[in-house]
């Protein structure tokens, strides 16, 4: 008798609302109507709001039901589920779901289709492809096909990968290092974490075809301890990588040897700021580095060191697999390939999309999202996390890409994108953001340390309508200061939350002066 291919995922989204609780019930029902299962703990095809997302193989494709909880057991295996007959909780073949259906999956393709930890799993979906090109090619060759791809770093900044690399490749340092910034932070972001846990070795792959790229010996994986399932996942993916001599001396005979090393961070939000993470990768206080020099040319170690968002390592090996045009025909301008993109806040169907730069933050909240959870019109988006500034819905049909949200002071960073409401309070989301400034500040330097403690104060004054027009006044000058000022990123942009919902929601910064 053929057995039947049951995923339940072990994503840590799906894994909070109970999917660990479901394998037991489910072994045992189908015990009880003599059908043989196999239950393949698989990571999250990314749509959440139906998680957790059992999976049914069937001849027709995989049937999904979700979201499901114990009490839907007995129902769902009295009308036959187990042959992908219909139910209430069914979602149909879940490759046909308009949500998944619709989007271009390049670096999530594997993502919630695979058992993440079986390395011929990975391998029969399209894994290694890019480093056994990769093997064929020389050091300025693999940098060149980067390079050539557009591809910028998918952690914020959006630095071209290829240049990064290059740099560290002309060093004339014997050692050299790799390392994956997977402390994940921002508000509203977890492409990295459904990755991890969802096809680690599409990571693996990419860090050692950088490794190949600058002739780097060593790697490390920094990873935020939030993420337990995915720290676990990553270290078991390792040990199978090396003993599959993927990792470690002369890798598939090709004379080459890299070392990786996962590493678990403590927390901080500063450490997801390169030089902070590098400090705390040596085992120091998770402070800024003073630029120049660039990690590049002394950083982990004081040695040249390539340092990549965790997407964008995972991006390599498609690049190289498929090549450089074949990634450069998605996406928009000057903006290559595809974004995971993350809806959260007040969404109805919250989840990871992975789209062509180009989509507009329209299509991505209804299209994709629904709308907003508690039927209420949409007032705010913030994307690019805790940093980034606040579009009103006149600016929701600029395409979303790295040129056109310069020209208007906002930024893709990370893809997280976080809804709001109308009875949301900006004014009350504007003391928050330079709250989360004081609070994640390493203190290094004044404006940031100093000044994110001062906004707070004074935001606080202007929600109690003290003084309103003239702290208004004071909080723009402190903010030119903390934009000018500051070392990095931290201090630099929590103004741009502040002053994006003050000049766009002026109303909400006023309204206490009526009960004076």
């Amino acid at each position: 008798m053929q057995r039947v291919k049951v995923y339940i995922p072990m994503d840590s989204a799906a894994v909070a609302m109970g999917a660990n609780e479901l394998v037991a019930p489910i072994q045992k029902m189908a015990l009880a109507q003599d059908i043989s299962i196999e239950i393949i703990r698989n990571g999250s095809r990314g749509l959440l709001w139906l998680e957790p997302l059992v999976e049914i193989e069937t001849p027709k494709g995989r049937m999904g039901y979700g979201p499901v909880t114990l009490e839907d057991l007995p129902g769902l295996f009295n009308t036959g589920w187990l042959s992908g007959h219909d139910h209430p909780l069914s979602q149909g073949i879940t490759d046909d779901i308009p949500y998944l259906k619709n989007q271009e999956r390049l670096t999530f393709k594997r993502v919630g289709i695979i058992n993440p930890l079986s390395i011929q799993d990975y391998a029969s979906h399209g894994g290694w492809q890019g480093l056994e090109k990769a093997l064929t090619l020389n050091d300025e060759a693999i940098i060149n096909t980067i390079t050539k791809s557009g591809l910028r770093g998918r952690g914020g900044a959006a630095f071209p990968t290829g240049i990064k690399w290059n740099t560290v490749r002309q060093a004339q340092d014997q050692q050299k290092y790799i390392v994956a910034n997977a402390d994940e932070g921002d508000s509203g972001t977890f492409s990295d974490r459904i990755l991890m846990e969802g096809d680690p070795f599409s990571l693996i792959e990419g860090m050692i075809i950088a490794g190949l790229a600058v002739n780097a010996s060593k790697g490390y994986i920094y990873v935020r301890s939030e993420y337990p399932i995915a720290i676990e996942t990553l270290q078991k993916a390792v040990d199978i990588a090396t003993g599959h001599h993927y990792l470690g001396s002369n890798i598939l005979g090709s004379g080459f040897s890299f070392e990786l090393e996962v590493r678990k961070g403590a927390g901080a939000y500063i450490c997801g700021e390169e030089t902070a993470l590098l400090e705390s990768l040596e085992g120091k206080r998770g402070v800024i580095r003073y630029k120049p020099p660039l990690p590049a040319i002394k950083g982990f170690m004081g040695m040249p060191t390539v340092v990549n968002n965790v997407v964008s390592l995972a991006t390599v090996p498609v690049i190289l697999a498929q090549g450089a045009d074949f990634y450069k025909n998605f996406g928009s301008g000057k903006s290559y390939g595809t974004l995971a993109f993350q809806l959260a806040g007040n969404i109805k169907r919250g989840g990871l999309v992975e789209k062509a730069f180009g989509v507009s933050l329209k299509e991505l909240l209804y299209d994709y999202g629904g709308g907003s959870e508690d039927g209420l019109a949409l007032k705010a988006v913030q994307v690019g996390g805790p940093l980034g500034a606040y579009l009103s819905e006149k600016e929701w049909d600029i395409p979303l890409d790295y040129e056109a949200y310069s020209q208007i002071g906002a930024m893709v960073g990370h893809g997280g994108i976080v809804a709001f409401s109308e009875n949301t309070d900006m004014a009350e989301m504007a003391e928050y953001a330079m709250a989360f400034c004081a609070h994640e500040s390493c203190g290094k330097c004044t404006p940031c340390r100093i000044g994110s403690k001062r906004g707070v104060e004074t935001i606080i004054k202007i929600r109690q309508g003290i003084q309103t027009e003239e702290n208004l006044a004071l909080l723009e000058e402190l903010c030119d200061t903390m934009i000018a000022g500051s070392l990095c990123a931290l201090g630099g942009m929590a103004p741009y939350p502040v002053m994006s919902a003050i000049n766009k929601y002026p109303q909400d910064f006023i309204k206490e002066k009526a009960h004076l």
